[in-house]
């Protein structure tokens, strides 16, 4: 079973009394949790969502007209990156952590490694103007736009209003993500009594519930709260995660907790891209870690014992999150018209 969450948006036309109905249908399983997002606030729109899919592939937000959202954020690795640690930005500028993969956005309310950004509405905001990632000012992202040869009628069709603005642009970036729902795992299909898992995934899934659930709790794998897993500081970047938004010492080292859907498309792992694979992910966890003051949860705090058949039944289990269904949807990838 599937709740259907149907936007509908009335426009009127020229014609007397006669009217259109837009809509757009976003579909999620009945056991996922009720979604965060205010859709009345940006009501969903198949124009707009086109609008926000063009941009999101679309380099003309850059300084340079080298990077979009896509060149960090690939539909192919789950709307992450895996070539490097972390993300590069315009004239290959390194940025300082890994880009985090984009996927059912609709249930989280802060975005970004360190929760910079409260709303989905403004987080694009962030990379476009960003030094060491687009590197661009709104005002010239406006003028290139509204002096482009499509995108005023694309922004009419999307918002029936030519004069293209800051809240035009990140309203139809929001669309577009919005509509990245991964929901069709055979972790999913399981739960929806489509599939079994097998005796393997079974026994990793059961010490995953014993071990991983408090931070990565299920159905959508993720808290989507901040967390600090032990991790050692890495001294070239300095990084201490949300203190730096919020300057509170109890926020030092708290990184928000990713969604463990999709890893085999979404490695590099954690906020720096330190760990290449799910091993080394393992190791970290049943290695001793030092107790930090803001060290999250007590099965964190000491050595996890997992035996080397533990570990494969638990990487097996993580492999049923994978959604080729999702990372190989015609929708999601670069618009062709």
């Amino acid at each position: 079973m599937k709740i259907k969450l149907t936007i509908t948006l009335l426009i009127t036309f020229c014609v007397a009394a006669s009217f259109a109905i837009k809509k757009y249908i976003l579909y999620y399983p009945a056991y996922f949790p009720t979604t965060k997002y205010n859709f009345s606030s940006n009501v969903l729109d198949s124009e707009t969502i086109y609008l926000g899919r063009k941009l999101f592939y679309d380099p003309i937000l850059s300084a340079d007209h080298s990077i979009s959202c896509a060149s960090c954020h690939s539909p192919y690795n789950a709307f992450a990156h895996t070539d490097h640690a972390v993300s590069h930005g315009i004239n290959d500028k390194m940025g300082s952590r890994n880009a985090p993969a984009l996927f059912n956005l609709a249930w989280q309310t802060v975005f970004m490694w360190d929760g910079a950004a409260s709303h989905l509405d403004e987080q694009a905001i962030t990379p476009i103007t960003h030094p060491s990632e687009m590197a661009e000012n709104l005002p010239n992202v406006i003028k290139k736009l509204q002096s482009d040869r499509l995108y005023p009628t694309l922004f009419y069709k999307a918002f029936n209003d030519s004069i293209i603005n800051t809240t035009s642009i990140t309203k139809a970036l929001a669309q577009f993500q919005l509509t990245l729902i991964s929901a069709t795992s055979k972790y999913d299909m399981v739960k929806l009594g489509k599939a079994n898992f097998t005796i393997q995934e079974k026994k990793g899934y059961n010490l995953f519930k014993k071990y991983c659930n408090v931070c990565h709790t299920e159905p959508l794998f993720s808290t989507y709260t901040f967390a600090n897993n032990g991790l050692p500081v890495d001294t070239s970047l300095n990084d201490f995660g949300r203190w730096h938004i919020t300057k509170k010492s109890a926020d030092s080292l708290l990184f928000k907790i990713p969604s463990i859907r999709n890893l085999s498309y979404t490695y590099p792992y954690m906020h720096d891209g330190r760990f290449k694979t799910l091993n080394e992910v393992l190791q970290h966890y049943t290695s001793i870690i030092p107790v930090q003051a803001t060290t999250t949860a007590s099965t964190i705090k000491s050595k996890i014992i997992l035996t080397s058949n533990d570990k494969v039944d638990i990487i097996a289990f993580l492999l049923t999150l994978n959604d080729p269904t999702f990372v190989f949807n015609h929708n999601h990838q670069f618009p062709k018209k």
